[in-house]
């Protein structure tokens, strides 16, 4: 029996560049190796945005359309909305009851971000038990690895810490999740800063060639080179760690990097030779993009399989859950 995998993200909008060269890439490899189960987390997008919910849909459609593009395959994992699978709210109610506050408030995300964000109200129960509802959604289908980055590892714990605590009130239930540790290469923004939506610096994976173009040519340099005569460093460069993402001929990033630390090169024409190397990988993922994107039906039908095969795990998980809590067992069918 395969094991299981958990991952899911919130539907913000279109994905970028950030998102392929790290978590998605490593999705799309983990399901020929795992029974994944990857969900748009439309619940969570409520979190902090439950004012104005009228972007959901059409944002769920973006990140499905992109994950689609660049390789998920509904015939080997379950791609599926959370609100389509009602014992994700169900189990997240169960943790509840015995989830104490100090866990809550001790999340470095919490406390980071009622710190640093000043433009939403996040003074709600969901915005603190988000990781409430993050456990029961990697604990559902007893996943037994999720992908993370080092950052992120905390999050996980918590929902081990939950397993635990479950487990110690009503029996084995759930296996404690293991930390999938994945690569995630540094993607920087337009800017030089992490590329993010929320900065204004990102470079979209449903960008048209042109565009990506745009954005690229006017990218941030290594500030030592203010006049193209000017040497370089390619480790101060935004523009070179993107080389190191989608550039694989090794032979032409040594002779880019020593160009630039001579003057040999100018920056406009190392970021012409990482245009070609952007499009090679683009030009592909967007095609299939554009064939999805024409065809709704089919992207609700996909949503609609997966919530069906998801449903199967959950729906047993849950029946499990009942029985060892000593709840009235539940009519069939």
């Amino acid at each position: 029996m395969m094991q299981h995998v958990f991952s899911g993200m919130r539907p913000t909008g279109r994905l970028h560049l950030g998102h392929l060269a790290g978590a998605l890439g490593n999705w799309v490899q983990l399901q020929d190796k795992y029974s994944c189960f990857y969900s748009i987390v439309d619940w969570h997008a409520l979190m902090s945005d439950y004012a104005d919910s009228s972007r959901i849909k059409e944002n769920s459609m973006e990140v499905l359309l992109d994950w689609l593009a660049v390789g998920l395959d509904p015939e080997k994992c379950a791609i599926f909305a959370q609100s389509h699978v009602p014992q994700h709210a169900e189990l997240h109610l169960a943790l509840s009851m015995i989830t104490p506050l100090g866990w809550l408030y001790r999340c470095p995300t919490y406390k980071e971000q009622i710190l640093n964000i000043k433009n939403k109200d996040l003074s709600n129960y969901a915005f603190l038990g988000y990781p409430v509802l993050m456990a029961a959604d990697i604990l559902l289908y007893k996943s037994n690895y999720v992908p993370v980055g080092e950052d992120q590892a905390a999050h996980l714990e918590i929902s081990r810490e939950m397993a635990r605590r479950f487990n110690n009130f009503y029996g084995e239930v759930f296996p404690e999740p293991q930390m999938l540790l994945t690569p995630t290469p540094k993607v920087p923004g337009t800017d030089g800063r992490k590329m993010s939506k929320s900065y204004g610096n990102s470079i979209d994976i449903a960008d048209s060639q042109e565009a990506m173009w745009e954005k690229l040519r006017t990218m941030v340099t290594d500030p030592a080179r203010e006049r193209r005569t000017d040497p370089g460093d390619p480790d101060k460069c935004p523009v070179w760690d993107i080389h190191k993402v989608f550039n694989d001929d090794e032979d032409e990033k040594k002779e880019i990097a020593a160009g630039c630390r001579t003057a040999g090169i100018g920056c406009v024409d190392c970021k012409k030779r990482l245009k070609i190397h952007v499009e090679r990988v683009m030009v592909p993922i967007q095609q299939k993009r554009a064939h999805y994107e024409g065809n709704r039906s089919l992207l609700m039908e996909v949503l609609w399989s997966g919530a069906q095969k998801a449903r199967i795990v959950a729906e047993k998980t849950m029946e499990e859950v009942v029985s060892s809590i000593g709840f009235v067992p539940r009519a069939r069918g």
